[in-house]
């Protein structure tokens, strides 16, 4: 079945010009104080101390077992650290810093006060030029691995807005497109409580030559291993029809479970993200999601 028109339009204009997407729901941290840094770089699998002042990364916060608490990204500013996180994750994140934050100068606060919005394809640093300077904040690598995020002042949100209202808005069902097509992994959704970063392909937010951070040795055994029992791939649905947590089976034996799925517009056909045991991560390997149902193992991103 083909997406509407309107889809088309915004998905092609992520892809080839520039469209809008807002993030604003997204949740932001402040953490302030002397020690800020030092705090946050025992706190998170990247390397936040070799930040430059406006640059940011990729982390993930784990608990000592290795599983996620959560990921987002951390900018640092002159005077403080920016963290950002998924809509409704603020708090968890937050709670979870404020758990190890003891003798150290510094505090953790929610920053209601800012707010991210995406600008999608190759023109995104020019359109981004166009935002009044009092309004934007910072600008970061896009959720997708491609375009710009800009983070603004919440309160000046419609001036923004204003400024890039030529730019088609990318909704919401375009975005997961996008995002399942990139291999984005999405905390809540294609990650868990459960997941191992190395799981879910976040090897860019983890830097293995920092000091010490929670979770560091389950990290650090399981990249010592050279393999996670299950790695998140994509999977090629043709015109099947799968829903979350479904079921992937070989010779009857189950080897994966679908997290996302959408209708591609690159491939032209369903696609899902999957976790798929480590013996069948080949593209190409064809297993079932029912019976008579074929699927196949794709890399990501989706090329």
């Amino acid at each position: 079945m083909a997406p509407p028109a309107a889809q088309t339009t915004e998905y092609r204009a992520a892809k080839d010009t520039c469209a809008l997407v807002d993030l604003s729901s997204r949740q932001q941290l402040r953490v302030t104080g002397p020690d800020r840094v030092s705090f946050v770089q025992g706190m998170v699998t990247n390397d936040v101390e070799k930040l430059a002042v406006g640059a940011s990364c990729h982390v993930a916060m784990l608990t000592a077992k290795g599983s996620m608490v959560g990921d987002g990204r951390v900018v640092k500013l002159a005077d403080e650290l920016l963290v950002d996180t998924g809509a409704g994750f603020g708090p968890t994140v937050r709670d979870f810093l404020n758990k190890y934050l003891i003798s150290e100068e510094c505090e953790v606060v929610d920053a209601p006060d800012v707010a991210v919005l995406g600008l999608l394809g190759p023109q995104a640093a020019t359109w981004a030029a166009s935002i009044p300077s009092e309004q934007l904040v910072v600008t970061m690598p896009g959720l997708l691995g491609t375009g710009l995020d800009v983070v603004v002042k919440r309160d000046g949100l419609a001036q923004v807005k204003a400024a890039l209202s030529a730019l088609p808005t990318v909704s919401d069902e375009t975005f997961e497109v996008l995002r399942v097509e990139a291999g984005v992994p999405k905390f809540g959704v294609d990650m868990t409580e459960t997941t191992i970063p190395l799981e879910a392909n976040l090897e860019k937010a983890i830097h293995y030559q920092k000091g010490c951070y929670i979770g560091q040795e389950v990290i650090a055994r399981a990249t010592y291993r050279g393999q996670m029992n299950k790695k998140l791939v994509g999977l090629l649905l043709g015109e099947a029809l799968a829903e979350k947590g479904a079921e992937v089976k070989l010779a009857d034996k189950r080897v994966g479970r679908i997290t996302s799925v959408v209708r591609s517009e690159l491939k032209q056909q369903n696609v899902a993200l999957a976790y798929v045991h480590r013996d069948h991560l080949t593209a190409g390997t064809a297993m079932e999601l029912a019976p008579g149902v074929s699927v196949s193992v794709a890399t990501l991103p989706f090329v």
